[in-house]
């Protein structure tokens, strides 16, 4: 039996989450003894200089024995994460002006708002043009 003939048979179930220039698959598949385990694909579109394009794939394979684990180690760094920046995306990819906090002078101008009215965030606050997005 050819080898992609074999893996269509053994998939058994599929979701699939498209997220921008990646996709994720989730699959669930059998093994030879008919016990399941899950595969995690990232698959990641790239364009070419000359307008083609390809695809970079990587792939987790999360046996029934290590579910537990991985869903509580999952769940705590994504409550971290969440915790700590909140659910709003913030990528330089969208913003061109992003400038990381060290990255950013802080303005001495003695004609500007008085340092002790204006917070330190906003002292380096950046216009942001959305037109990207």
């Amino acid at each position: 039996m050819h080898n992609n003939e074999m893996m269509e048979k053994e998939e058994i179930y599929s979701k699939v989450l498209r997220a921008g220039r990646r996709t994720y698959f989730f699959d669930v598949r059998a093994t030879k003894a008919g016990d399941y385990y899950l595969t995690i694909t990232e698959s990641k579109k790239f364009t070419n200089d000359d307008g083609s394009f390809h695809y970079k794939k990587h792939k987790i394979y999360l046996y029934k024995e290590d579910f537990n684990e991985f869903n509580d180690i999952l769940k705590e760094m994504t409550d971290y994460v969440v915790a700590e920046k909140g659910d709003e995306v913030i990528s330089d990819r969208h913003q061109k002006d992003f400038k990381k906090e060290y990255d950013t002078p802080v303005s001495t101008d003695t004609k500007a708002e008085s340092t002790d009215d204006v917070s330190p965030a906003e002292s380096r606050f950046t216009d942001v043009d959305f037109d990207d997005i």
